[in-house]
This record gives structure tokens, sequence and C-alpha cells, in this order.
């Protein structure tokens, strides 16, 4: 039991980091309505496909973006509306960043989000949103 709070923890420390990601990004770029918009801007080479935003770097890829502050790295992709998504590969590899490493399985982090249905919506099979965004 003691794995899957790790990866419940794990899964609640993604979230509160991809906050804190959405909330810089949007203070250094005013104009954004949505994390998303970075993609937009990128695409029409208003801001370069990598920089730095604050203490944070990021570089857009296809149509998710990738952030890393201080080594720990939060992958996010984007639905068509432009919501945050992510799947369990982004969050092993957020765990893998943290400045204590904490690797969990699929099967643990799968408990984890289920346990977590209050918060997290499953957008697609495998694939998920923070409710209520």
């Amino acid at each position: 039991m003691e794995r899957v709070g790790n990866a419940r923890e794990l899964v609640l420390g993604y979230v509160d980091a991809l906050n804190m990601v959405d909330e810089a990004v949007r203070a250094a770029i005013p104009s954004l309505e949505q994390l998303a918009d970075v993609v937009g801007l990128v695409h029409s080479r208003r801001i370069s496909r990598s920089g730095q935003v604050g203490t944070y770097s990021y570089k857009v890829h296809g149509a998710a973006c990738f952030v890393s502050d201080n080594g720990t790295e939060v992958d996010v992709d984007f639905a068509a509306d432009g919501s945050e998504i992510f799947d369990l590969w982004r969050l092993r590899w957020y765990g893998l960043s943290l400045p204590e490493s904490l690797d969990v399985t699929d099967q643990d982090l799968r408990s984890a989000v289920r346990s977590l249905q209050s918060l997290l919506i499953e957008v697609r099979p495998g694939w998920f949103s923070v409710a209520g965004i």
C-alpha cells in the first residue's frame, strides 16, 4: 500500500507543479489565456520553440510542452480544446526527475489515479486532466 501512497503523492505533486508552471508562464506572457496558447505562439513564430520563462526553461514539441525548473521536469500535452492532459509516462518521468527520485510502476500510478477520481478525469483511454480546468 505504501507504493500506491507514493504514487498518489507523485500524482498530486505533478498537478501542483503543473499549476505552478501554468501560473508562471501566464504571468510572464500576459496575453496567454491558457498554457496551451504557448504552442500557438511558437507555431506563429512569436516566441521561440525553447527558452526561459522566469526560473523555468521550456521546450515546445509538437502539441506538447516540456518545462523544467531546477531539474524537476513537467511534460504536458494539450487536448484540442487546449486543456492540459497527461499520461502515465509523463507522471513517471516527473517522479524520476524529482530531487529525491520516485520510481513507481504504471500499475501503482493507475491505482493512484483511480484513487483521485474526484480530482482527475480520464479524457481518453490512458490520458488524464484535472477536473474543472
